[in-house]
Parts: structure tokens; C-alpha cells; sequence
């Protein structure tokens, strides 16, 4: 009130308020001083001297002329995925085109389309906030939400910018409409993961915890329902269950590497869609704990880099012998005497042999040690599934080495006792098939292909591996020699025996690398690259075939160790149509103009279809399936009202159904009201909040001069007659 008066009223003294202020001072001790004497007409007289100095005051009304500022609400169009159902956007679109043509004298209606917002459903309050930040708060006047009504980031009471304060401390509210692109509540099923390990043990079984859930009008819990489990190629398993209990999966993992699991459920009468009816998950197979059996000949220089590697991959279990004293040695001491732990020969080669992944044999020289019986089990152990990998020096060209023993069978190559051992300087090399094979390819610091380079005894020379000094020459080979020695004589030789993996590496220098010697090399990422292809790991295969999908696009990559032709691959779609896809040899991203990688070729195409697709060259499959959607934004895929009412009804807007036809919506029309209910039947409104601009200012003055002399007169005359009567 005191604010409108002081816009409505003003003072123009005609005197220096100084003076003003001096004649009150006298006027009043003239006052106070007749009261004092009790002299007759002495109100008459302060009365006059009043109204003269109120008149002096120069009493104003104050004119204002403004120009009225229009109001402005926002239309927030939802095009999140959700509204990809159906004729929703469609809906959305029609209407918002309908409201922003179909204006309102003093109302702006300003349009907000949210789309994706990755993986936190539709934000649609996020939307109102930034774009009324631009707003002056007393022209803003409410918001309109074109949606299906699943929005995830309701705020628990009404937000600021409908609740704005004024000047005065008075807290108003501004509507929020509510525009629904659906005839009214639907109903749904959805399928949700409760728990997926994201790893699970190679030979056992991974859990799962699933459940189904219904929404919508005549849902309840406990309905029957199927589910359909499937992982990567299998058959399909189907398993009955009720809506709204968790249910325990129990799937086998039976090899290493990715595993999909796609699980559906059955649909449900009447429901908007069966789009997260079914869910894919991804899990990685691994191995359990790694058991290898570590055998040295005799104490050596490489004995320390063997245990140092494996006793620091976590995943390996280590078992190390070291023979001291061969048989030959015996001197007769008893062995209650000896502080050395006899050789477990038995328990290792006969009794416990099958429970190893990889047996390395570093340095060994038979002598006697192993019976041929023990030996045969060793290559039993191969052909059956086992890995093998020997590091061979000296003793290998003796009598009585390994090669001639039953293990000999299953070795990659075979070193005659004249001219076997070469000793001089020489630095390792990548063959061909070693560029292509993923043991050795892309080890740190490999050669140049065809470089050749001095093997300068301790120098280093940049772009070689250092130099070793002593290596074994083959005279027969068979399987892949990924590395060569002196005069391009093999190496590191890998091959495969019936089930099982043998690698051999003619040399028992590899632990100078770990000395730097020359520059040294990557001898702990060769040795750990060795032993997973020995054990089998997925990415380690000579032949691999990959697939992924992302943007609808199916990617397909085929690596061989060979150079053969890039294969055609069959493509199987989640609903069993077939493709054929020919591969062509890869380029390099940066620069098409270099040669291919070797044995690397690509190939793509599309792919829409959900669920899990298989690619099969005859000889491997691969599996691919499109990254689950925003889990939030398909959790509910109903158009609803339950989520919004309440704050809708909080703010006093409406909540409008436009039904589900583009060419007949029910839209209500827009107005401006003035105060009292912002909705009713057919339109939905917006408070005039009156805000303005003042465009000028004009003042009349409030006394005028003849009514107060007039006034001031009678009051003097009045005085003078009080005072005469006395």
C-alpha cells in the first residue's frame, strides 16, 4: 500500500524545505506557547498556519503513462526416444505447430524441443529451467509440456520459476499444463536385470537375477509369463515364470571370451510395446586360477625372469622346481640328511599331470630323471588340451634330450648333435607369419621388416632388439616360426598338436633382454604373449574373427596368421534370415596409401534387427549385439499421467489427454486470465501478471492555490472570533 501511494503521490515545495521546515518549528512553539496561556482561538490560528505550510508543501498526484509488456510461457516439446512409439512425436509436432500459430494478444509462446539425453531419460524440467533463465521473472508466465509423461527428473515441489517471490514477498504460482500424446493410461511389461556379474568363471555357472514387472490399468503381479534365454548361438531355453518376483538364471559359461545372453519375455495383451520386453547381457568368461608347472634343468640366468612373470600375473599358479642334483650325482647321503625337497616325480607326471594348463621345461635335460612312462604322460598332456613351452640350449643336443624321448613327438622341430649349436652374436628377428601372428605382432620395438643390422656385441642399435649370443639350429620344422636366429635360421617356433599347444624356443639366451643388454627387448611381454596363446586366451588366436555393432552398423574383422584371401562370411539376423558379406583386405586409417596389415580384412553392413547376430566363416563364430538403450528413458515406454499430476495439479494446471490421432487432436486453446483457475473446458490459460513499462510521468498539483487561501482565511477569521468572544 505505501509503495502505491508513493507512486500515486508528491510533493513540489515552493520553498527551500530548510525554510519550510523553520516556519513549522515557529508555527508549533507559537502553538505550544498559546496552550500554555490558554488563549482563546489558538487551534483556529495553528490550523491556518497549517494549511499554508501544507500548501507551501506543494502537494502533487503523479501521473503515470506505461506501455503493457507481453507474457511470455513455454511450449516444451518432448522428443526423447520414448516418443518414437507410435504416432507420439507425430502427435507432439502437429500439436506444438497448432499452439504456436494460434496466437494470444500479450502472450509469447516460446518453443523447447528436448531430445536424447543419453543415459538419463527425459530431462524435461532441466529444459524449463535453462530457458527461462533468459526471462525477466515478471513476464514469465507458465509452461506448457508436450509429452508422454515420462519424464525422470520431477522435482519433488513445484521449482522456482513457478514459484517466483515479488518484491513484496508475496509467493505466487504459475501453471504447468500437462499435454499428453495418448488417448489415456496404457500398459506395459518390462523386463529388468537385477543382477549380471560382469565376469564369470570358465566351467561354471554365472548367475543372473531377473524380473518382470507389468504397469498400466488391470495389471497386477503374479501373472504367468515366458522367458526366453539364449547365449550367443545356442538353442534357446524357455523357462516359466510370474510378473513382479525376482528369478534366478543359472547359465553354463563354457569357453573364455565375450558372452551374450539375450533374454525376452513373453509379451503382454494390450501392451504399448514389446520394446524392453527383452534385454541382452554381456559378460566376460575367464579362467579360474591358471596352474603352471615350472621345471629348470639347472639353475640359471632365465630362472629369475620365469618366476619373476608369472609370480606377478595374479591369475597363475605357480608350482617351481629346480634340479640340483641329478641322479647321476649321488653320493650316498642319506636323505634324512639332506635339506632339499626330493623331486615329486610321481605326483607331478602321473597323479597331478591333468590338473596343470601349462608345463614349462626351461633348460631341462632328462638324464634319467623322468622314466619314459612320466615322459609319454607329458605328451599325452599335449595331444589331450595341455600347452607346452621349452626353452632349449646346450643340453638339448646332448644324449639323452628331450627330442629323443616320447615328448619329442609333439615337438615343433628337431636339432641334429653336429651343427646344432651356434654360438655367435646375433640379434632376433620378426618372420613374415611373426608379423601377422598376434603372439608376436606389434611387440615394442620390433625391426623394420627386411632390416638387417650388425649384431655389434653390448651396443645398442636403434630400431633392434638387442643381441643374443647362442641359439640352436633345426634341421627339420613344422608348425609357425614366428622368430629367427643366425643365417634366418627359426627361432621361436608355436604349433599345435591335436588338442594342445607346444611352443619351442631354440634359445636359452632370452633372459639378456632383461639385462638391457644391447638395448634389450620385450622379454616379459614375449614370455607373457607365449604362455596365454599356450593357455588358450581368445585374443592370442591365430585365426580370429570379431564382430560389433554400433549406429545400426554390423562390423566384421577377420585376422590370419597367413595371407590368405579375405573369406565371405555368413551373417545370421536375430530372426534367422541369412547374408553373405565378402571381407576386403584392411587399410590403415591414417593413410590408405600403406600396405594392409597382414591377414587383417574388415567388412560391414547393416543392421537393425535387436537381439543377438552370429557371423560364421566355416571354421569360427563371432557375436554382436547393439548396446542396450537409455535404461531409464525405456524402463516405462506407457503414456501416463501418474508421474506428473501431482506436481501439474501443485502448480494448478491441467492435465490433458490429446489422443492418438495426428488429424484429431484434442488440443485446448490458449488465453490470458486474471487471476482465479487457469484451466476449464477446451482451454488452458496463464496469468496476466501485468507487467510493464513506465513511458512517462506527469504531476497536478493536489491543493489549489485560491482553496487554500480560502481555507486559510476562514481559519484566521475563525480565530480572531474565538478570541473576540472571549
Amino acid at each position: 500500500m505505501l509503495h502505491t501511494l508513493a507512486a500515486t503521490f508528491g510533493f513540489a515545495p515552493l520553498v527551500p524545505l530548510w525554510l519550510l521546515a523553520l516556519l513549522g518549528l515557529v508555527a508549533v512553539g507559537l502553538c505550544v506557547l498559546a496552550l500554555v496561556y490558554r488563549t482563546k482561538g489558538a487551534l483556529f490560528r495553528l490550523a491556518a498556519i497549517a494549511s499554508v505550510l501544507l500548501w507551501l508543501s506543494g502537494p502533487q498526484r503523479l501521473h503515470e503513462s506505461w506501455h503493457m509488456l507481453p507474457q511470455t510461457a513455454l511450449l516444451v516439446v518432448d522428443q526423447s526416444p520414448s516418443m518414437a512409439l507410435g504416432q507420439r512425436a507425430e502427435i507432439a509436432q502437429k500439436a506444438a505447430q497448432t499452439l504456436t500459430q494460434n496466437t494470444v494478444p500479450g502472450l509469447n509462446l516460446r518453443t523447447v524441443t528436448v531430445r536424447n539425453a543419453e543415459h538419463d531419460g527425459t530431462r524435461l524440467f532441466d529444459a524449463l529451467s535453462q530457458a527461462a533463465a533468459d526471462i525477466p521473472p515478471d513476464q514469465f508466465a507458465g509452461a506448457v509440456f508436450l509429452t508422454d509423461g515420462q519424464i525422470t527428473d520431477i522435482p519433488p515441489t513445484l521449482p522456482d520459476r513457478l514459484s517466483p517471490t515479488s518484491t513484496t514477498g508475496q509467493r505466487s504460482t504459475l501453471p504447468l499444463h500437462a499435454l499428453l500424446t495418448a488417448q489415456g493410461e496404457e500398459t506395459d511389461r518390462h523386463l529388468r536385470i537385477l543382477q549380471a556379474p560382469p565376469y564369470a568363471i570358465v566351467g561354471q555357472h554365472a548367475t543372473l537375477r531377473v524380473q518382470v514387472d507389468d504397469a498400466g490399468p488391470g495389471t497386477h503381479t503374479g501373472t504367468p509369463a515366458t522367458l526366453t534365454v539364449r547365449v550367443n548361438g545356442e538353442d534357446p531355453l524357455e523357462l516359466p515364470i510370474t510378473t513382479g518376483t525376482p528369478q534366478t538364471l543359472s547359465l553354463p559359461v563354457t569357453h573364455p571370451g565375450q558372452l551374450l545372453t539375450s533374454i525376452a519375455v513373453s509379451p503382454l495383451a494390450g501392451e504399448v510395446s514389446e520394446l524392453n520386453n527383452r534385454t541382452i547381457t554381456r559378460m566376460n568368461g575367464i579362467r579360474d586360477k591358471l596352474r603352471v608347472l615350472l621345471i629348470s634343468g639347472t639353475p640359471n640366468q632365465g630362472e629369475r625372469v620365469w618366476r619373476r612373470l608369472l609370480k606377478a600375473d595374479p591369475s597363475v599358479d605357480l608350482i617351481h622346481f629346480t634340479i640340483l642334483r641329478p641322479p647321476e650325482k649321488d653320493d650316498g647321503t642319506p636323505l634324512s640328511d639332506l635339506a632339499l625337497i626330493a623331486f615329486p616325480v610321481r605326483e607331478l607326471f602321473q597323479e597331478k599331470i591333468n590338473q596343470f594348463d601349462l608345463i614349462i621345461l626351461d633348460g631341462f635335460e632328462n638324464q634319467n630323471i623322468l622314466p619314459h612312462s612320466y615322459l609319454r604322460n607329458i605328451a599325452n598332456f599335449v595331444r589331450k588340451g595341455g600347452g607346452l613351452l621349452l626353452t632349449a640350449g646346450p643340453e638339448f643336443v646332448g644324449y639323452g634330450s628331450l627330442q629323443d624321448t616320447p615328448v619329442g613327438d609333439v615337438l615343433p622341430a628337431h636339432v641334429p648333435r653336429e651343427g646344432g649349436l651356434i654360438e655367435q652374436a646375433f640379434r632376433p628377428q620378426l618372420t613374415a607369419q611373426g608379423r601377422a601372428h598376434p603372439v608376436t605382432a606389434s611387440l615394442p620395438g620390433a625391426p623394420p621388416a627386411n632390416s638387417t643390422a650388425p649384431a655389434t656385441a653390448g651396443a645398442s642399435i636403434a630400431g633392434q632388439w638387442g643381441p643374443w649370443y647362442r641359439a640352436l639350429r633345426a634341421d627339420t620344422l613344422h608348425g609357425e616360426a614366428l622368430l629367427s636366429g643366425p643365417d634366418n635360421t627359426p627361432l621361436l617356433v608355436l604349433d599345435h598338436v591335436e588338442q594342445g599347444r607346444v611352443a619351442l624356443l631354440l634359445s636359452d639366451q632370452l633372459w639378456l633382454w632383461s639385462r638391457g643388454e644391447g638395448g634389450g627387448g620385450p622379454q616379459a611381454e614375449l614370455l607373457r604373449r607365449i604362455s596365454h596363446w599356450l593357455m588358450k586366451e581368445p585374443e592370442l588366436e591365430e585365426e580370429q574373427l570379431n564382430a560389433s555393432l554400433s549406429g545400426g552398423t554390423l562390423s566384421i574383422t577377420h585376422h590370419s596368421a597367413t595371407q590368405a584371401t579375405p573369406p565371405t562370411v555368413t551373417v545370421t539376423a536375430p530372426d534367422g534370415t541369412l547374408s553373405h558379406v565378402a571381407l576386403h583386405a584392411s587399410t590403415p586409417e591414417n593413410d590408405s596409401t600403406l600396405p594392409a596389415p597382414l591377414g587383417l580384412s574388415t567388412g560391414h553392413m547393416p543392421a537393425n534387427q535387436a537381439g543377438i547376430w552370429q557371423v560364421d566363416d566355416g571354421t569360427h563364430k563371432a557375436f554382436a549385439a547393439p548396446q542396450p538403450p537409455d535404461p531409464q528413458e525405456f524402463a516405462d515406454l506407457r503414456a501416463t499421467a501418474t508421474r506428473t499430476q501431482n506436481i501439474v495439479a501443485a502448480s494448478g494446471g491441467a492435465t490433458i489427454w490429446l489422443g492418438n490421432t495426428p488429424t484429431a487432436i484434442n488440443l485446448p486453446t490458449l488465453r490470458l486470465t486474471e487471476g482465479g483457475s487457469h484451466h476449464g473446458a477446451g482451454w488452458i490459460g496463464f496469468p496476466h501478471r501485468n507487467a510493464h513499462v513506465v513511458t512517462g510521468r506527469s504531476a497536478t498539483p493536489l491543493l489549489p492555490t485560491w482553496l487554500m487561501l480560502v481555507v486559510s482565511l476562514v481559519l484566521l477569521f475563525a480565530g480572531w472570533w474565538r478570541e473576540g468572544r472571549a
